[in-house]
């Protein structure tokens, strides 16, 4: 199978909002009102973390219908630990990024425990983003041209 090429394009104008048309869908981060944003949209960070839960219940989505099992529903929580100093321009001994990244669910399935877990055990290593987190994907920046 060849590798596809996903795109987006991101604008800022004034303030901290940054918007962007995504397959036809407006999409919008900001920051909170009480750090000088509008709150037309969430953060950065909250937006990658909920993509994460997203990509999660897709793929659980596809695995159980797959494997043939009547997945009721998929309640999936995404948490982050950062230290703000960083992205601040604040000297700290801590990455810029997430330090620890935590994927809970709850699956409403006829399984047991054990199934459960094995079930989110594949679908997280299925999971595009959640390898991406894992393994660390090299990234490469530059001007536009």
């Amino acid at each position: 199978m060849t590798n596809k090429t996903v795109t987006v394009q991101a604008s800022m104008a004034d303030g901290f909002a940054i918007s962007g048309e995504l397959d036809g869908h407006k999409v919008t981060i900001d920051q909170p009102v009480a750090a000088k944003g509008t709150g037309t949209g969430p953060t950065p960070l909250q937006l990658m973390l909920f993509a994460v839960a997203g990509c999660i219940g897709t793929i659980g989505r596809i695995a159980a219908f797959q494997q043939k099992i009547e997945l009721r529903s998929m309640q999936v929580t995404v948490e982050g630990d950062y230290n703000p100093a960083g992205l601040l321009g604040k000297p700290t001994e801590d990455r810029v990024g997430f330090s620890q990244i935590r994927i809970s669910a709850s699956i409403d399935a006829d399984m047991t425990d054990a199934e459960k877990q094995q079930f989110l055990d594949e679908v997280c290593a299925r999971c595009p983003l959640h390898d991406n987190l894992l393994h660390g994907t090299k990234v490469l920046h530059s001007l536009a041209s």
